[in-house]
């Protein structure tokens, strides 16, 4: 019995070590399968991306971009954007940006960014920036302004030029030698600060330019002197302008202004509409539309300075409308009776008299249906109406003339 238990021993033993080198056999393989897998791996290739995009477009022409891209894997490549203008489409299957802009969307559209995918790794453009002109040929940007050249100690100091662009493009402005207390709006070009006893003294050169990406125009370099002395009292202005303008009507608006220093005053306009001119010195602003001028002139702001301060008048909008011929609607209530007060039997119809004076009605139409209560009165010119009616019956005779209404036709 005790050698046959060594055998059985014996043989178990083998066993062990029989399973124990399968085992480092399979552990061997493993290895090598991972390391393959990794070598592998590491040979994938991203995808390619390149293309020159246009950088302008005029508004009304078509814009079109479609990038080169490839994969040395054959992945099936997929795109997208950043920044996509909202005038332009995008397919993400080819990566063509596409689009027509209209002059309402002239401007500035800055980092747009495509890019493309092999479903594991994207890579992108470098980043491009599209400029949409409102036309093909550009009109230079104007400016003009006339900046206080003398600012005191404790008192703000603001100056706004006023710029406009023909071709309705986005302008900007830039400053060269800005006074260190002062600070510069790029949107409106607006100067303003509050200089303190350390500021005293003289700042030379001061330029403000407006540019509307294509052309630069620039006001004459100005020097503002920095002063102590008394408290400034800031001017005072004051109107209130008439919002709408009917097209080959002259406009005309001039504010209130005055100062308790008694400095001279000067004005300055911002978004003047391009149909009115501008009097720096009494604020006046003026011009007749012609239709071509027909739309809305928003956020107008007419200011007054001392020299030392700036007082504004809430921005205001004129809208110049066309002419247009109205209507009128003119309503009664039928009479059931005479005048001696007998029932009312042989009513005929009604004759409506109107006018631009309730004094002379001198204009007529008329209904022939005793059961009609409306009538509709057509291609009146804008003006103020006055409308009254009487009654005939079928012998010709009028009943006395009802209340005078008024409807004021625009």
């Amino acid at each position: 019995m005790h050698r046959d238990f060594s055998r059985s021993t014996g043989t178990v033993y083998q066993a062990r070590v029989a399973t124990r080198d399968t085992f480092h056999h399979s552990m061997a393989a493993l290895f090598i399968a991972v390391a393959m897998l990794f070598v592998t791996a590491a040979k994938a290739a991203i995808p390619l991306i390149s293309g020159n995009p246009p950088k302008t477009i005029i508004a009304g022409n078509t814009y079109s971009f479609t990038p080169a891209a490839s994969d040395a894997d054959g992945n099936r490549l997929t795109f997208s954007i950043y920044n996509r203008p909202v005038w332009a489409t995008f397919d993400t299957n080819t990566g063509r940006l596409s689009g027509t802009p209209t002059v309402a969307q002239a401007g500035t559209y800055s980092t747009i960014s495509i890019r493309v995918s092999d479903g594991s790794t994207t890579v992108l453009l470098p980043a491009f920036t599209i400029t949409v002109y409102a036309s093909a040929t550009n009109s230079t940007p104007t400016i003009s302004g006339t900046p206080s050249t003398s600012a005191r100690v404790g008192n703000a100091y603001s100056f706004t030029p006023s710029a406009s662009d023909a071709d309705g493009d986005r302008l900007t402005f830039v400053i060269y030698n800005r006074p260190a207390w002062a600070t510069f709006n790029t949107s409106t070009g607006r100067l303003s600060g509050t200089p303190s006893a350390s500021h005293v003294g003289t700042y030379p050169t001061v330029s403000i330019r407006v540019t509307d990406g294509r052309a630069v125009r620039l006001l004459p370099a100005f020097t503002i002197t920095v002063s102590g002395g008394t408290a400034n009292t800031p001017p005072t202005i004051s109107g209130s302008p008439a919002t709408t303008v009917v097209a080959g009507n002259a406009y005309s608006f001039k504010p209130i202004a005055s100062d308790a220093n008694g400095n001279t005053l000067t004005f300055n306009i911002q978004n003047r509409p391009a149909w009115a001119s501008f009097n720096a010195s009494t604020g006046q602003l003026s011009g007749a539309p012609t239709a071509t001028n027909v739309g809305d002139y928003a956020n107008i702001v007419v200011s007054v300075s001392d020299g030392i301060a700036t007082a504004s008048l809430p921005a205001f909008t004129i809208a110049v409308r066309q002419v247009v011929n109205g209507n009128a609607t003119v309503s009664w209530t039928p009479p059931t009776s005479n005048t001696d007060g007998t029932l009312l039997r042989d009513l005929a119809g009604y004759r409506i008299q109107y006018g631009n004076s309730s004094g002379n009605l001198n204009q007529q139409t008329q209904v022939a249906s005793p059961t009609a209560t409306t009538v509709l009165i057509q291609n009146l010119t804008p003006g103020t109406y006055y409308f009254a009616v009487r009654a005939y019956n079928t012998s010709g005779a009028e009943s006395d003339q009802s209340n005078i209404v008024s409807k004021v036709i625009q």
